[in-house]
């Protein structure tokens, strides 16, 4: 019997659209033979769609007219397990579909970072990604650098401020940024994809690029910028015993930063579309060199980097690991992505994994950590209640 696979995507995030181009790989890419696939797209509103027409990435072009096509579901467990079930029933009752196994392509927020997974946890389905204190601390850009930090990894210079401290003292704040020294790159701290991020080259556009970010976030975080710098990534599959290591890319970029027109819409330099482009390959479609033209000491190193960051930050499934190479040869970490653009797969494909066996490896993942959590306490038979007499 097939295993039945809820592919969940979507959501309310600013990288909505990206999530879909990640999921709609991810449908393609799963073995049908092994697999019964249901996609499960979240919309905007967070109402839940399931339906055929979610195969095919054309149909996303209009979301309205798109979830007229499909039956809106909700998600509820009965017994052992756990069902997707129409809203509404009409004259011939839909019988609802269980899962199995839920594959989490999201991006962002309500999705990436420990919502959708504490979900899954209360419905007692297994799910490929992190764990919920693995997601958080993957999407939170600031408690992940005090993580890394703590672990001793290399970082460039950095600091971050919140909405409501710029607001009471937009002064001290700007007297923690200098102190970081200009050129400077503000990121908020919970989103993805190079959305919201800009570079202050100097005190005199600090505010106005700190008001821009603020835009996306009540917490930003300010790094040194790296004018001269080599982007490498790394991707990471495993759980807490058996890990798979990639091969390292170097992404190149056309403007000033590696934005979201340099990864999703190939416009570049310039661009002013804030939409991937009609058969965008997400990450997939970014310029980059694999194998990345670094010495065999250098590719060693961030690959260690990389594990030792995955280990600290509790990631599982497939994370993506950013680093910055300056002029000097010195390596720091960016950050851990842990549900990346696209998957990674590109990188794995040259090691000899190709999608559909990447999108096995996280299964058996999520059904392996799931195994091992059946084991361990967490609850008693027994009833302390019980005795209860009333009064206090």
């Amino acid at each position: 019997m097939k295993l039945k696979v809820g592919v969940f995507f979507g959501g309310k995030a600013c990288e909505h659209e990206i999530s879909c181009i990640s999921a709609n790989q991810v449908l393609h890419a799963l073995d049908q033979d092994k697999y019964e696939v249901i996609p499960v797209y979240i919309a905007k509103n967070q109402d839940l769609y399931i339906g055929q027409a979610l195969f095919d990435l054309g149909n996303y072009a209009d979301l309205g007219a798109l979830c007229q096509k499909l039956t809106k579901v909700s998600l509820c467990k009965d017994d052992e397990r756990t069902y997707l079930r129409p809203l509404k029933e009409g004259l011939f009752k839909s019988a609802p579909t269980y899962l199995d196994v839920a594959f989490l392509v999201m991006h962002g927020t309500n999705g990436e970072d420990g919502v959708l997974q504490g979900m899954m946890e209360m419905m007692n389905l297994p799910y490929t990604s992190s764990a919920v204190l693995g997601a958080a601390l993957g999407q939170d850009k600031v408690i992940q650098k005090e993580v890394l930090t703590f672990e001793g990894l290399p970082l460039v210079e950095w600091t971050y401020f919140t909405r409501l401290e710029y607001k009471e003292d937009p002064v001290a704040v700007k007297d923690k940024i200098a102190k970081i020294t200009y050129p400077v790159i503000l990121k908020p701290a919970n989103l993805g994809s190079s959305i919201g991020i800009e570079v202050a080259h100097d005190q005199d556009e600090i505010d106005l690029k700190i008001r821009e970010t603020l835009v996306y976030d009540n917490k930003i975080l300010v790094e040194k910028y790296l004018s001269d710098f080599k982007e490498i990534n790394c991707s990471i599959i495993g759980d807490d015993e058996e890990y798979k290591v990639s091969v390292l890319e170097e992404v190149l970029k056309e403007d000033e930063i590696l934005s979201f027109e340099n990864k999703y819409t190939q416009n570049g330099k310039g661009s002013k579309t804030k939409q991937p482009l009609k058969g965008s390959k997400g990450m997939a479609s970014a310029m980059r060199k694999v194998p990345a033209a670094i010495s065999e000491d250098m590719t060693k190193t961030i690959k260690e980097l990389a594990l030792k960051a995955y280990k600290a930050l509790n990631a599982y499934g497939c994370a993506r690991i950013d680093f910055m190479v300056d002029a000097e040869d010195n390596i720091y970490l960016t950050e851990l992505n842990t549900i990346p653009g696209s998957l990674a797969f590109y990188l794995w494909d040259k090691v000899g994994i190709d999608f559909a066996k990447e999108c096995d490896l996280l299964i058996e993942n999520a059904i392996k950590r799931y195994r091992k959590k059946e084991k361990m306490a967490f609850s008693f038979d027994t009833n302390i209640l019980s005795t209860f007499k009333g009064g206090r």
